[in-house]
């Protein structure tokens, strides 16, 4: 079969949206549901099932894994597949709509100290508002508990809210962390002002302390954690090949991005964007405007972009080594993506057939790609190349 590419960005893809909406919304089914081959050669492998809206992967250095499920348990998953009992110590979270336990990574040196960080919807200590906070802990030696759970960093203003949480953790090399932080949706122009963590990318040292190199250290009225803004709903975030962090966000109805935010950068949302209103109708000024960094990608029609990872390895051939692969949930595929440099030369889907939405695409120890679909009974997968 040869793979079918409708919706890759760009000009084209523009021009498919702007057809769409002179056709009307009930032409979309029809285009989502169109085949998209799966790579010659590859398979996938049930590891684990019975996971609740799983969210987040990791792997542990002895072979198993940890993942948490947003409706605020973190489970060890025994490289068997078999699903241990909650973890104890995780502190409450705000399970409503698309909030709840969120990413989680591993500190770079957790195999001598056994530190972890993951975010999450933290309700308000007077029971009003919630907002994305990020904690560090240390996972117990039997990995039954976290232990000296401490919130590092808590997104301004609380909100009382059920969407756009962002919540997607990078370390970079040097040590700090990259926090993506959602801006609530209902309160997006707060992306474009900067006395606020809304619609923001932020910056911080383990402690939760502010590098004394972020851009905007010295500026008055402004929140010293802020490394860029301007974004929507960042769900994707992964520290790429050319020593830059790389995320994706979603956008309205289109417009899906990819970014790379550099320190000080405006992403224009929602002064500028690909994607419009929900049900047809203008957003902001346009798609560019000087002083706004555009996306080096975008999917029109949105593909609900969640989860990113660049391969490393040669596990699949050389052909794929270097790609980034993006999950999708509306779009229910692992979204191969081609690059020149920050270039997206061609776009691939994978695994449309089997109608799941993916939320989290990790590359393993093994070199091997993991996905975690986003379902009541949500599965741990792990794509093998065929013998």
């Amino acid at each position: 079969m040869t793979a079918i590419r409708l919706f890759s960005g760009g000009v084209a893809s523009a021009r498919v949206w702007r057809r769409v909406g002179r056709w009307g919304l009930a032409w979309l089914p029809m285009l989502v549901a169109l085949p998209y081959a799966v790579a010659a050669g590859v398979r996938v492998e049930v590891v684990a099932s019975g996971l609740a809206h799983p969210w987040a992967l990791a792997f542990l250095p002895d072979g198993r894994y940890l993942v948490t499920e947003r409706p605020g348990r973190l489970r060890v998953v025994e490289s068997d597949g078999r699903v241990g009992p909650p973890v104890a110590g995780v502190p409450r979270v705000d399970a409503v709509g698309q909030g709840g336990l969120l990413d989680l990574v591993l500190d770079s040196a957790f195999a001598s100290n056994r530190t972890l960080y993951f975010c999450y919807a933290e309700p308000g200590p007077d029971g009003e508002g919630n907002a994305t906070a990020l904690a560090r802990a240390v996972l117990a030696p039997d990995a039954t508990r976290l232990q000296d759970v401490q919130v590092i960093f808590r997104q301004r203003p609380r909100y009382e809210g059920r969407l756009h949480f962002g919540c997607r953790i990078v370390e970079a090399p040097d040590g700090t962390l990259f926090l993506t932080l959602g801006e609530r949706y209902h309160r997006m122009a707060d992306a474009q002002t900067l006395d606020n963590h809304l619609g923001k990318v932020v910056r911080i040292h383990k402690d939760g302390s502010v590098p004394p190199d972020n851009p905007l250290l010295d500026r008055a009225g402004t929140l010293p954690e802020i490394w860029s803004w301007g974004h929507r709903n960042p769900q994707g975030a992964a520290w790429g090949p050319d020593g830059r962090l790389w995320i994706h966000e979603h956008g309205p109805q289109g417009g899906d991005e990819i970014n790379r935010p550099e320190r000080g950068d405006n992403h224009g949302w929602p002064v500028v964007t690909f994607g419009e209103q929900y049900g047809g109708g203008r957003i902001g000024e346009g798609t560019s405007k000087p002083g706004m960094v555009p996306p080096l990608y975008h999917w029109t029609p949105s593909i609900a972009p969640s989860g990113m990872a660049f391969l490393t390895s040669d596990r699949y051939g050389t052909a794929w080594r270097g790609n980034l692969f993006v999950g999708a949930l509306r779009g229910q595929a692992l979204v191969r993506l081609e690059l020149d440099g920050a270039r997206v030369v061609r776009e691939q889907r994978l695994l449309a057939e089997r109608r799941e939405r993916i939320r989290d695409v990790r590359q393993g120890p093994d070199g091997l790609l993991y996905l975690l679909t986003d379902a009541p009974d949500g599965r741990l997968l792990r794509l093998l190349p065929a013998p």
